[in-house]
């Protein structure tokens, strides 16, 4: 079982999931390619047990988002080796869902590595949000000194400064007489 798991390396996995539709989904044939069977059987698989595969667990691209990722991951075009429909997408739940409709000792420890990522995706970005949200505290509170900083700067500038209006002279003038 160790040895189908070092087939699939998490690394690469991860590199396979992108978010579409706000959720973190995998290609049918990303996930077709880590189980070792066509990208065609694999939907076969699907498409015989849909039942088990709801829209939260699996979905169809639009035309729109066919033509969108075209572009942004290099899909091909249909007529230059691309695929004829839309391309199916599954989220955790729904490769989770995959070891059961694909028998084989493969399709489960592939299911294991695939789940493994989405979790540590998970917290990857749960841990960045952390990290986030305590940098917009230490914002906060530096927005707060710079400003306080500021005013003594400008208190101390105006103390420094020149005050305003005829300069009083202090001393005797020529005369000997006290100003």
């Amino acid at each position: 079982m160790k040895t189908e798991l070092a087939v699939v390396p998490l690394e690469i996995v991860e590199h396979c999931i992108y978010v579409i539709r706000g959720q973190r989904v995998m290609f049918d044939a990303d996930l077709a390619r880590f189980y070792g069977v066509t990208t065609f059987n694999l939907n076969k698989a699907v498409v015989r047990n849909l039942d088990r595969f709801p829209d939260d667990f699996a979905f169809q691209l639009s035309a729109a988002e066919t033509r969108s990722l075209i572009f942004q991951i290099g899909i091909s075009k249909r007529g230059r080796g691309g695929t004829r429909k839309p391309a199916r997408v599954f989220t955790e739940q729904g490769v989770a869902m995959l070891a059961s409709v694909l028998h084989s000792p493969r399709a489960v420890a592939v299911s294991v590595a695939v789940v493994r990522a989405f979790v540590r995706l998970r917290e990857l970005l749960a841990s960045n949000k952390e990290l986030a949200n305590k940098l917009a505290e230490f914002e906060k509170r530096l927005v707060g000194h710079d400003t306080a900083i500021l005013n003594l700067f400008a208190a101390i500038k105006a103390m420094l400064a020149d005050p305003p209006g005829p300069k009083r002279l202090i001393g005797f003038n020529r005369d000997g007489e006290k100003r």
